[in-house]
């Protein structure tokens, strides 16, 4: 009777528990049995390593062999424990050594040739790998991607055989060594300059991205509402490794073919197609995924045509909105995604989407038009911060030369950069995700502006969310200005924001 313990990882949500991968050999019958709550894929994997065994020119072992992926209440999915289980039965059979074995980690699916196959979720593997002090033996095809994890020690295989061999100690795995400093370059974002006109937009589009907040674009076909929104996220501060990480992980579990290493610092920008589903959106499945809220995380979500998606998809919207994260539950497990992404979202002002246009070929009735606009919640309507009409631009705009005085993507983001340093300094935190008490320390009005505040509550009918909505806006255009107090200026600026509110409440 034999004994051979490994490690490797599961994947839950963005984590990456460790899974002890016991395998014991005895006498009896030959047959091969796996427990640990094992799923298909898991099961499956017993053909897949008995084939790459006799491929790869090794014994497979006669007798009772029983594998054990611990904690048993864990659920275990894919190909991930293919190699573990493998070099399990190898070390239980005495054909490797097992005495070095506790040095590793294990992760990789293998092909009946005993080649090695990537597998979903490396990074966040790598990661926790580098926390447990242990080096990391992995397919090769993965290895760009857990090199993100800056102090980790790789070993990338191509084949079972060359990680036998290296833990037999006949030919060592060279080390991957790539610093985390050549894993990125500068990222490349569309230029604000390309955009035209829409002068009042640019300056919605540089304090949303000064202060994290959400932004609603209400205008005709064409006039530049995609093109803006395009923009926001070279006009957001650089990721920190922290952060970078922590969205590459969601990336990374979602999708390997999604997940580029090389631009693992871009700010993502995801946009999905108003036919997509509540789990499209907030993710799901029976064993829970990211959805696009979550992939936009640390990013931009721009959701374009808004009227026209689902009501009851957009008021998933709602929660995560206020608490940066969404939890998914199904009967057998839980998982919480962080979502701390910016909205921004885009309509046409009617369903033909000419109203307002001077060309007169709107002909929508007020009910039709109310009916357009009642597709999005009052609450939902709420928790968006700024409301902004792009009209349509002169062709002489259009056709005339470029401006020399447009102000580029560089030049906005450092006075965005400049004044979430205040935010920083001050609270820590964006001004979009000041709590309450917060804004009574950092928000505070003037005589002057607190008239102001009451006639704006009286005409507009704002809700209190809208309310406090109003005073972030309002705080983040005076840290734009490098101004210590919100002065009346500042405030008017913010209320114009939400002319278009609909005096939501609640929710």
């Amino acid at each position: 009777m034999a004994l051979c313990i490994l490690y490797s990882r599961a994947r839950v949500g963005i984590h990456a528990p460790a899974v002890t991968v016991e395998v014991h050999l005895a006498n009896g019958l030959p047959s091969l049995s796996m427990v640990g709550l094992p799923e298909m894929a898991v099961k499956e994997s017993k053909d897949r390593v008995r084939g790459a065994l006799l491929n790869g020119r090794f014994r497979f072992p006669d007798g009772r062999v029983t594998i054990n992926l611990a904690p048993a209440d864990l659920p275990k999915e894919g190909g991930r424990f293919d190699l573990p289980i493998a070099l399990g039965i190898l070390g239980a059979s005495d054909q490797i050594p097992i005495h070095a074995l506790d040095r590793y980690e294990f992760i990789g699916e293998l092909a009946l040739s005993g080649a090695l196959r990537p597998v979903n979720g490396v990074l966040p593997v790598a990661l926790a790998a580098h926390r447990a002090g242990r080096e990391l033996i992995l397919p090769h095809d993965n290895v760009a991607e857990a090199a993100l994890v800056n102090g980790l020690v790789l070993r990338p295989a191509t084949h079972l055989r060359e990680v036998c061999d290296h833990l037999s100690g006949s030919r060592p795995l060279p080390t991957f060594e790539q610093p985390i400093t050549s894993a990125h370059g500068q990222p490349q974002y569309p230029e604000l300059a390309e955009v035209r006109g829409q002068e009042h937009a640019k300056r919605a589009l540089e304090i949303a991205a000064a202060g994290a907040h959400s932004l609603l674009l209400i205008g005709p076909p064409g006039t530049g509402k995609s093109m803006l929104a395009n923009r926001l996220p070279g006009l957001l501060p650089p990721l920190t490794d922290e952060e970078a990480l922590e969205a590459a992980a969601i990336r990374s579990v979602s999708d390997r073919d999604l997940f580029e290493p090389s631009r693992w610092r871009e700010r993502p920008f995801r946009s999905p197609h108003h036919t997509a589903s509540g789990a499209a959106l907030v993710g799901g499945g029976s064993n829970p995924r990211p959805g696009e809220i979550s992939l936009a995380h640390q990013g931009v979500l721009f959701l374009d045509e808004l009227p026209e998606y689902d009501r009851k998809v957009l008021e998933v919207l709602r929660e995560p909105l206020e608490s940066g994260h969404i939890d998914i539950s199904r009967a057998a497990r839980q998982a919480r995604f962080p979502a701390r992404f910016q909205l921004i979202a885009a309509m046409n002002p009617c369903p033909c989407g000419y109203l307002g246009d001077n060309s007169g070929r709107c002909h929508c009735s007020a009910d039709q038009i109310a009916r357009y606009r009642a597709r999005i919640s009052g609450p939902l309507l709420d928790r968006i911060d700024m409301h902004i009409e792009v009209p349509r631009l002169e062709v002489s705009r259009l056709a005339g030369a470029r401006p020399t005085d447009t102000e580029t993507t560089a030049r906005v983001r450092e006075r965005v950069i400049a004044a979430r340093a205040r935010q920083r300094d001050r609270a820590n935190k964006p001004n979009n995700v000041l709590g309450p008490s917060e804004i009574d320390r950092d928000c505070v009005l003037d005589d002057a502006g607190r008239r102001l505040m009451e006639q704006a509550l009286m005409r507009l009918a704002l809700s209190a969310r809208a309310y406090h909505r109003i005073l972030k806006v309002a705080r983040t255009i005076a840290d734009l200005h490098a101004t210590p107090a919100i002065t009346v200026t500042h405030l008017s600026e913010a209320i114009g924001y939400r002319r278009l509110d609909r005096g939501a409440s609640g929710g």
